[in-house]
């Protein structure tokens, strides 16, 4: 359930502020002597990783990241001013790489891990430093460093925020397609989906997310049934979980039976994985008699919300989309 989002990008840090040649000019102060202050630094290319990032989209048009140049020295030995350091914030996972060599630069696996990419130039010094003995009056300064151009590569090995699950055949793989520009393998037989698909699903409220559907779970897959355990573990990296199911298989006289199964095998796997959010989807509302069904399985959840669509025709999938984005939000703002 790996997705590899790369970009190649290119950093610049700031060049340093040139020194000041300056000389002391006041009223009966015939031999002021000189007094031109330093350059400052220019600004480094830092990168930290936040929890508000979960994909390298930002540099999809943004190649080129440039920190500010130092201030140049000034008279009466005033240092120019440092400039501000450039702080990129990326996703937790992020490798950077030389992209020719590809060496490993970082590699970014916990929060806050914060690496200086490309040091800014040291300003240069004013002409006061070198005054001497034999020298009282120089009038030359030092030019600041220059900064640093370097080229990345960027890479993340992303893990989905969204798990679809569900019995066989309840359209996950469909519905991946429509959130996303993925294209999985769709059919209708079970397990159809053997290994999960990974789609990115970009929004107009910041970042994008990443979706996945994992294969079908089935009675009895926390022993190993079906296509096992192997999935289950997948499903415990994820973030939130929309727990889609088939509303023309249900069983009107037992309408929770198929959300009461796989809801039982998440506990029994694990009961962290149990409390994990679910958002409740019922699908295939185009066909006529999983109206019928869908009413009923309402009426006996009481409470919880469920949200009726159609991943074939896309019914209600823009209100998913919205209820998966505040679901996000909400989490990653706790």
């Amino acid at each position: 359930m790996k997705f590899i989002d790369e970009a190649i990008i290119t950093v610049q840090s700031g060049n340093g502020g040139r020194g000041c040649v300056s000389f002391r000019r006041e009223k009966f102060i015939p031999r002021g002597g000189p007094d031109g202050g330093d350059g400052g630094n220019g600004g480094d290319v830092i990168f930290i990783t936040s929890s508000k990032k979960r994909t390298l989209y930002q540099f999809r048009y943004q190649k080129l990241l440039r920190a500010k140049n130092g201030g140049p020295g000034l008279g009466q030995q005033k240092s120019g001013k440092s400039a501000q350091h450039l702080v990129i914030e990326i996703p937790p996972g992020t490798i950077i790489s030389d992209p020719e060599t590809q060496e490993v630069i970082h590699d970014f696996i916990s929060l806050n891990d914060e690496y200086i990419v490309a040091k800014g130039g040291r300003g240069g010094q004013g002409n006061k430093r070198f005054a001497t003995s034999t020298n009282r009056a120089p009038r030359f300064a030092q030019p600041g460093e220059p900064g640093q151009t370097i080229r990345l590569k960027l890479e993340l090995k992303l893990l989905a925020d969204v798990g679809i699950i569900g019995f066989p055949n309840a359209g996950k793989s469909t519905l991946v397609s429509v959130l996303s520009s993925a294209r999985p393998k769709i059919g209708n037989y079970p397990f159809t989906t053997l290994t999960p698909t990974l789609g990115i699903v970009y929004t107009d409220r910041g970042e994008p997310f990443a979706v996945a559907d994992i294969p079908g779970l089935i009675e009895g897959a926390h022993s190993g049934a079906g296509l096992g355990i192997k999935f289950l573990r997948h499903i415990e990296r994820t973030k939130i979980l929309v727990h889609l199911i088939d509303a023309s298989a249900i069983n009107p006289e037992k309408p929770l039976d198929l959300y009461n199964i796989i809801n039982r095998e998440l506990s029994l796997y694990s009961s962290k994985l149990a409390e994990k959010r679910q958002i409740i989807a019922l699908n295939k509302l185009d066909i006529t008699e999983a109206q019928k069904n869908a009413a009923a399985f309402q009426s006996s959840i009481k409470n919880k919300k469920v949200i009726f669509i159609s991943a074939a025709t896309g019914k209600n999938i823009s209100n998913l989309k919205l209820e998966i984005i505040n679901q996000l939000e909400q989490l990653y703002d706790e």
